[in-house]
């Protein structure tokens, strides 16, 4: 059975910096492209970043250009979002996805919550 476990999450002041890790268990094949979504209140749940198996190709939704960066350590089994010069307006639960073709895992989510 998968299971990924975010972690990391937590109160920062704007322009503050947090790591998010998502770590997966049970996950027997490595090509799965791991990607962080996010939701906040009232929202729809939107991509932040994905990175695909292998050649580790990235791409990042507009608002985290620049900010934002997703690696992962296959060794390890876990994926990472460092999040630099956070806003507001990234207060968010953030939740880490495994896919692969029709296949999807989902974590259970990790509160960012940017604020003075």
């Amino acid at each position: 059975q998968v299971h990924l476990v975010e972690s990391g999450g937590g109160l920062v002041q704007p322009g503050g910096s947090l790591r998010l890790s998502c770590a997966a268990s049970g996950l027997t094949d490595s090509r799965f492209a791991m990607s962080w979504y996010r939701q906040a209140p009232g929202t729809e749940r939107e991509l932040v970043a994905i990175i695909t198996h292998t050649i580790g190709m990235t791409d990042y939704a507009d608002s985290v250009k620049g900010r934002f960066t997703i690696t992962r350590d296959d060794a390890k089994n876990t994926a990472y979002l460092q999040m630099n010069s956070l806003k507001p307006e990234d207060t968010a639960i953030y939740y880490c996805r495994a896919s692969r073709f029709n296949t999807e895992y989902w974590g259970q989510g990790t509160q960012v919550t940017v604020s003075s």
